[in-house]
């Protein structure tokens, strides 16, 4: 097993987390069950304010990229930890908006945001809107009018730079669907547009260049790439704009091979490449954001599924079924995802037996191919390591599975902060039409 977080194996040979048998939790919660470390994810959170502020001699803002998990008590983590909060839908606004998290400490992105989503933005006064194209800059701009209010908006650019994660979660090459182009000058000319409206406050621009990368250098390029982009805004315009966003992207450890970079070396190459390229453009240092997700929470959870069924198929594998799948962890399906697993309530024997471990859905459904446990049993429990980020938020209702519980985790202490769905809840929104009510 990684060692991560409080994660470690108690006198039992159980895998413990927050001062928790995983065991006790699996008795009592139930399985599948989302498990998150607190602090874990306070540690993460002070890391990057701290690595950033250290080393970058302006105001520095860290915004929590809520995409990555998102309940209420997330939003109170986050806000107590100083932290600002990205969202990019109306229901992650809303959810962000019942925590009480400062509105002007929240930023509003989205490649498509709705005439309800921009005006629930307006109207609750967010820090920041995102603008994501020159159609979406009108739309704001009518609608800022309207409410006679000026709104305080960033750009998100282009900056046509592979990041090398996987193809599906890369965005900041050319050929993507999110920001404004630098180099075919879409971006210049929708700046230029922005300083011409009235009711928008054009602050400064955004990128975020993709998810999982595990080098520093596509983000040190991206920050010379952005700082030349506004040196040419001010030759162009004479406007000095004064917030940069760089996004975020940082990886995690999903298995042993994976070695991402440290928060402290992601800040150093960032900083060091910011502050060199204003220095060459002799330009002023804006304020610097970023907005970390997977890399806040990911290590954090862990998810605890129970072995139900073990077959196998003489001389091509063993699978190992379990009571969860691809509608808690669609990772592996779209991505092929890898993870460290081991079993939970045996945390301390030798894993020496090849598996393949597949979830219960009506599909091929394989969760982990060929992986090495200690020999399973019916009833043994199954951990899954580096599942805070994209799990939950990512869960379906595929074969009308109920969703898994989330358990938050500090000191011993355990409680539910996503109650476990029902098969009510499934039948919550159904209708019948009227000529099927008899």
């Amino acid at each position: 097993m990684l060692p991560l977080g409080t994660q470690r194996v108690n006198e039992k040979g159980h895998l413990e987390i927050g001062g928790c048998d995983t065991v006790e939790l699996a008795e009592k919660f139930g399985t599948p069950l989302y498990v998150l470390d607190e602090r874990a994810v306070r540690e993460r959170c002070r890391e990057y304010r701290g690595a950033l502020e250290t080393r970058y001699p302006r105001k520095v803002k860290v915004y929590y990229a809520g995409k990555a998990f998102l309940t209420l008590a997330m939003c109170r983590l986050a806000a107590q930890e100083g932290l600002g909060l990205d969202v990019t839908s109306a229901g992650e606004l809303h959810t962000a908006l019942q925590a009480d998290f400062p509105p002007e400490d929240i930023a509003l992105h989205g490649n498509f945001k709705s005439e309800e989503e921009m005006r629930l933005g307006i109207e609750s006064r967010v820090g920041r809107i995102v603008v994501d194209s020159r159609i979406e800059l009108e739309q704001l701009a009518a609608l800022a009018a309207e409410y006679r209010r000026t709104v305080p908006v960033l750009l998100r650019l282009n900056p046509g730079i592979k990041a090398g994660g996987h193809e599906f979660i890369e965005t900041g090459h050319i050929d993507s669907k999110f920001g404004l182009s630098i180099s075919t000058g879409q971006a210049l000319q929708t700046v230029q547009r922005a300083l011409e409206l009235p009711h928008l406050d054009l602050r400064g621009v955004h990128c975020h260049i993709g998810s999982q990368i595990l080098a520093t250098e596509p983000f040190g390029r991206t920050a010379e790439v952005v700082m030349e982009f506004l040196a040419e805004i001010r030759r162009e315009t004479e406007a000095v704009l004064t917030e940069l966003n760089l996004g975020g992207g940082l990886g995690i450890r999903y298995t042993p091979a994976d070695d991402p970079p440290s928060v402290e070396e992601y800040a150093e190459v960032i900083v060091t490449r910011l502050l060199r390229a204003a220095e060459r453009h002799n330009f002023p240092l804006p304020t610097l954001m970023v907005e970390p997700g997977r890399s806040i929470v990911g290590e954090a959870g862990i998810t605890l599924y129970t072995i139900g069924v073990i077959k196998e198929v003489p001389g091509v594998r063993t699978y190992v079924a379990v009571d969860g799948g691809m509608s808690d962890n669609p990772r592996p399906a779209l991505y092929k995802a890898r993870y460290e697993v081991f079993l939970a309530n045996r945390a301390a024997e030798e894993p020496t037996q090849v598996v393949t471990v597949s979830g219960k859905h009506c599909e091929t459904d394989t969760l982990f191919e060929e992986v090495v446990l200690a020999p399973p049993q019916v009833g043994d429990l199954l951990a899954v390591q580096s599942t805070g980020a994209y799990h939950y938020s990512m869960a379906s209702n595929y074969n009308r599975f109920c969703r898994p519980a989330v358990v938050l985790v500090r000191e011993g202490q355990a409680e539910v902060i996503v109650e476990r769905e029902t098969w009510e809840d499934l039948l919550a929104h159904d209708a019948l039409p009227t000529w099927l009510r008899d």
